[in-house]
């Protein structure tokens, strides 16, 4: 059993896998400070100074009641809170980083080499379809071409 789960571990795709899996947490990492550090301050000074940790509705006191200045102070004290300023940031951080990902397989697919959408028949030398298993010129049988 260890001998196949050794297999299973160190195939290729795993390997590209944990490595991909580390790379993503540390990515969202950079991403989450991003937006705390760097995009929120400008974006909350523009709005009035508004701290978006900080916008919270209370939906039940704590002990001692309210109102609470910060939301750490109202769970200090036990309330039941209604943290919508820390969604909009875990909001423009996912914003954040699927925009990084649109560009980077943006990137990557601008570096692929552009796949063929036809071919020419051997026989009567006509373009065709890549996909097509006879020319529709000559009806010649194609052959298989992988990928193609």
């Amino acid at each position: 059993m260890w001998k196949e789960f050794k297999t299973f571990a160190l195939r290729g795709n795993m390997l590209d896998l944990a490595v991909g899996l580390i790379l993503g947490v540390a990515f969202g990492a950079v991403v989450a400070s991003l937006v705390k550090d760097l995009l929120m301050p400008p974006i909350g000074l523009l709005l009035g100074r508004v701290d978006f940790s900080n916008l919270f509705a209370t939906m039940a006191a704590g002990h001692p009641a309210g109102p609470y200045a910060t939301l750490a102070a109202a769970q200090q004290a036990g309330a039941v809170t209604w943290n919508y300023g820390l969604f909009i940031m875990t909001l423009i951080n996912f914003l954040a980083v699927a925009f990084a990902v649109f560009l980077l397989v943006k990137a990557i697919n601008h570096m692929r080499p552009p796949q063929e959408t036809t071919k020419v028949c051997p026989d009567c030398l006509s373009k065709i379809p890549a996909q097509a298993s006879r020319c529709a010129f000559c009806t010649t049988e194609q052959p298989h071409v992988p990928g193609g």
